[in-house]
Parts: C-alpha cells; structure tokens; sequence
C-alpha cells in the first residue's frame, strides 16, 4: 500500500489553481472585485437572477494551504443548493469522508478523546427540524475551483491578475481603473454597481472612503499549514479525524486536515511586531499531533482575535460583501458572507430591471450590518470563554498520552467536563437571520415589543414566520423538492389556506401594474400554514419573509412597493437593540 503523501498526489490533491487570464470587461452591470468564495458566489447569485456580471482579483490564482475557510453551516449550503453546485462541492472531497467524525476534544490526534461525541453513524437518521442540510467540510479552494468551473460554464468573465486602482462613482454608474500586475497595463471597467468582495485590506472599501467601526487588537494569532513528510498511518490508523479540538499542556485549538497530508495548525498569540519561528511552528503541531511526526510548515497567515466592521455596507453604487464588510474573531466568516450575497444579488436585480427604488438597496446595509454585529459579539464572547476554560485546564495540568493510570483517566474526565460545558450548537448563529430594523419590511402590529422581549440568542432558534425572519422551509412534495428549490428570482406568495376572494388576484394585479413578476405558491398543508401564523405570507428571493397577514384590509400594491423600496407605506420597524457586547465593543471603538 502506498504512503498517505503518495495517494494524496492523485486526482484530489488539489494544491493550487489559476485564475483565467482574461481580458476584463469593458462595461457590465455589475464588476465584482476578489475572486474568492464571496466574490464568486457574488456572480453566481447575480446570474441566477440574470444580471451580467464580471469578476477582478488581483491574484493570478489560489492556494489550497492558504485557504481560509473549511467547515459550511446548513445555512450556507442551502444558499450553495440554490446555485445548484451542491451537489459538486460534496463530490470535491480533498481526503476520504470517511475521516470526518465531527470535533473531537483530544489530547491530541494520536491521543485521548475529552469530550465530543462522534457524528459518524451509518444510519441515515432524522433530518435537521430546520433545514434539508446539514453540514460539510470542504476546504475553500474546493469552492472556488466549482464556482470558476460553474461561471465559465455560464460565460461569465473572471480575469485574475488584474489590481483595482481607482474608483468612481457617477449618479448613473462607477467607473473603475484595473491595472494588470504583470505589465502595469491599464483598463478602465464601467459598471452600473461595483461589489467589493476583496477581503479585510478591501481596496474597493479603501477607495469608497467607508470606515469601520469596532476594536483593534494587540496581539495576533496565525493559522499555519503542516505538510506530513512520512507516512503516519502506523501511529494515526487509516481514518485519523479530520477536525479535532486539541487541548494539552502545550497546544490548544483545531488541528484539521485540508488533505491527505497537510493540517491546519494554529499559534498564538505573539506581539504584533513579532513572527513565529519555523522551529516553533514545527514544536506546536508535534504537540497537537502527539508524536514526533516529520513535518513542514508550508504556510503561515496571521489573524486577529478583534471586531472591524463596516460603517456602511452600501454607499454610491458600492456594496461590500464577506471580510471587506466585516471580519470579527474567526467563527463562519464566509457563511456570513454568503448571507451577504443573497440579500444583496435579488435586490440588485430588481433595481437594474427597474422594479424597485432605490431605497431597496439601501436596506442592504439597514439587514445585514445589525445581523453581523450580533454575530461578532457571539464570536468574541465564545472566544473568550474557551480561553477561560483553557485556563483551567492549564492549571489542573493535561496528563501526558502515555499515562493511562486511573488518576490520569480521572484528571481527564475532570477536564472533558470542563471543555465540555456550554458545548451545543449555535442555532441562532446558524439560523437566525433577523431583520429587524429594515425599511423595506412590513412589520406587524406589537411586533417590536414581541422581538424585544424575546432578542436574539446566539444558542436558541425555532421557525419564527414574523416578517424579517428566515422563512420556514419544508418539502413541498414526497420526494424532496423543498420550499426553498421552488423559490426563484422573484418573490413569492405563498397560499397557505383556502383564498379568500380577491387576495391573490390582488397581489397579481398589483404585480402586474408595477412590471413585477409574482411567484404564487399554494401549500395547503396543515404543518405549513401552522408554522407561518397566517394564510398568507411573500417571501423574498433570500428566503425572508416580508409580509405575513389574512389578506383582510389589504392593499396590495402598498405591500408591494413597500417590499421594493418603491413607496414610504409604514414599515413600523423596531427600535434597534443591541447586545451587551456589542455595546462594548462600540465602547471601545469610541476610545
């Protein structure tokens, strides 16, 4: 049997892939800047909707050890399902599947189970109360290279290679200057909206003059990448887990496979102004490893343990999506900005097929930046009680692998115990998606005191049907097609009991008056109509409901253009709350 380094060097080693090295359009609907996930997902989105897009990255390609995202929430594949690339992305594993068992807490890789339970189980099981998907680990390369496949496929342009150097905004369009970083060759690119999906340093961010708000760090963390240089199968069996939590004496975090031989580590924290040496580098994933493994660093990307987000996330014809928007303590970065993608692609359509105001766009940023602030502020307070609880254990002191006596066994129960409370699934983080301060949704009579008395929590979700809130999705047939596979491009209402007269044919009229296309859905099922509260509801293309009611005293086209940014009907929104964290964390921006 070959080495592990042997097999991985076959069809699904996937360490680096280039960019196309196309001209870049001279004019297009929509210039997205950054070819990564969010960038790529961008175009994809836009397309599903019909608009024309092109794509810029100053990179000629990606790197399979620098990638920084790996583990997608059930939210983020339902938006993948949309695009249709699902079912590739699955397909496009990097090691066996078989290595997947869920986070394990060990003493090492080599070592001692603490706490976790594996999620390895033959049977099929019952699906999730929420949603058709689960979960997936994937690296974010993977991503890119089924969204590239997916946008050459569809012809959409993608030119790697190309640095945004200017940018300006006109009442009817932006103008951008790209510079091509081989020859310094320049081009300028007119669009008629601009999306910044450049990471962290966004350039498109930068240029817009838009600011950030939140805390700066004083120390810094990095993610690293081993490369396994000799065959550990002898010491790790064939299947070692593929994500494992590592606490020990000298090494705490993910130590998780991007293939077959290299591991993504983690170091920290240092000062700013200092880098990690290889040698330390290589004594940290030993000790997470368990054994005296061969390895090299192959990779090295600093990270901040801190909140900067965008003090608007549209301004003049610029939008920002993913790390250009906001980038927090790390935590499902990228599924957040796929949440970004899909609230901003329908509107974006709507306004360039002239169907909405433009204060539709304008409730991209009133939707999404409260959202991402309760999620940084979750992101940081989980961080800061891992660090507590690895306190703890550091005190009690982690006993060696070799040490299999019963006080040794008894000192590691103590400490899964430790490690293991407060463990559960972030449901809300996953789940609730709550648009509460936004213009463009019809809001319900004593709706915002319901919402304060009950605010978002990062561990609790259930389908909630109220507007603002993540539509409940449920198979509309036997065989799987879901609610959310019906949903296209437009908005839909869906009939949830017998019509009263005149409701839906009010809706169409009112539709049809204002060049909007109407998605009417009858789903008559009892479960249904009992979770949305109401017989009817419209529900946006991101899967939000904006309106729920009995149809009784409607005016329909006043829905519809509150709905599209088209009229000022009252929307009632909620006065916006904000968690104790994130008040601190505006504290300290302030000082």
């Amino acid at each position: 049997m070959p080495a592990r380094n042997e097999i991985s060097r076959g069809k699904r080693q996937v360490d680096a892939f280039a960019f196309p090295r196309t001209e870049p359009a001279e004019q297009v609907d929509v210039l997205v800047v950054g070819a990564g996930p969010n960038g790529l997902g961008a175009a994809l989105e836009l397309h599903r909707h019909g608009v024309q897009a092109a794509v810029v990255d100053a990179a000629s390609g990606a790197t399979l050890v620098r990638a920084g995202a790996a583990g997608y929430t059930s939210r983020a594949l339902e938006v993948i399902r949309g695009w249709g690339l699902l079912q590739r992305i699955q397909h496009e594993w990097t090691f066996p599947p078989e290595w997947s068992t869920g986070n394990l807490l060990l003493t090492s890789l080599a070592g001692h189970q603490l706490a976790g339970t594996t999620l390895r189980s033959f049977g099929f099981g019952a699906a999730s109360r929420y949603s058709t998907e689960t979960m997936l680990r994937r690296p974010q390369t993977v991503l890119q290279r089924v969204f590239l496949d997916r946008l050459a496929e569809i012809g959409t342009t993608v030119s790697g290679g190309w640095r945004v150097e200017g940018l300006a905004s006109y009442p009817d369009g932006v103008t951008t200057t790209v510079v091509e970083v081989e020859t310094g060759r320049r081009r300028t690119i007119r669009s008629r909206y601009v999306v910044g999906a450049d990471g962290g340093k966004s350039t498109v961010r930068t240029l817009a003059g838009i600011g950030r708000s939140g805390s700066y760090a004083d120390e810094r963390y990095f993610r690293f990448v081993v490369r396994t240089t000799s065959d550990t199968s002898s010491v790790l069996g064939a299947f070692p887990p593929a994500t494992a939590v590592i606490y020990n004496d000298r090494y705490s975090g993910f130590l998780a496979a991007l293939n077959e031989t290299d591991w993504r580590a983690y170091a920290g924290p240092y000062p700013l102004d200092r880098d990690p040496t290889t040698d330390e580098l290589i004594a940290q994933a030993r000790a997470a490893f368990g054994f005296d493994v061969e390895l090299e660093v192959v990779s090295l990307t600093p990270f901040f343990k801190s909140t900067r987000i965008a003090d608007t996330f549209y301004r003049d014809r610029i939008a920002l999506v993913g790390d250009a928007a906001h980038v927090r303590t790390p935590g499902g970065n990228l599924c957040e900005g796929f949440g970004d993608v899909v609230n901003l692609g329908w509107k974006l359509a709507a306004v360039l097929r002239g169907q909405a105001g433009p204060s539709l766009l304008d409730s991209y940023d009133e939707e999404r930046r409260p959202h991402n602030w309760r999620i940084a502020d979750y992101a940081l307070a989980e961080d800061r009680r891992h660090t507590a609880a690895y306190e703890r254990v550091r005190a009690l002191g982690v006993p060696a692998d070799a040490d299999t006596s019963p006080d040794a066994a008894r000192r590691r129960a103590e400490i899964g115990a430790i490690l293991g409370a407060g463990r559960s699934l972030p449901l809300g983080v996953v789940f609730d998606e709550r648009y509460d301060t936004s213009s463009v949704i019809r809001y319900e009579d004593g709706q915002a005191e319901a919402e304060a008395a009950a605010p978002w929590d990062a561990f609790a979700y259930d389908d909630d049907a109220r507007p603002g809130h993540r539509a409940p999705n449920g198979n509309l047939d036997p065989f799987g097609f879901t609610l959310y596979d019906r949903i296209g491009s437009h908005i839909a209402l869906l009939v949830l009991a017998a019509d009263n007269p005149g409701t839906v044919a009010a809706f169409e009229a009112a539709a049809d008056a204002r060049g909007l296309e109407l998605e009417v859905i009858h789903l008559p099922d009892p479960a249904a109509r009992e979770l949305y509260g109401a017989p009817y509801a419209l529900v946006r293309p991101d899967h939000h409901v904006a309106w729920r009611g009995d149809g009784s005293d409607l005016d329909a086209g006043a829905v519809l253009d509150l709905v599209y940014g088209r009229g000022q009907a009252a929307a009632q929104p909620p006065a916006q709350t904000r968690s104790a964290g994130s008040r601190q964390l505006v504290d300290l921006a302030e000082r």
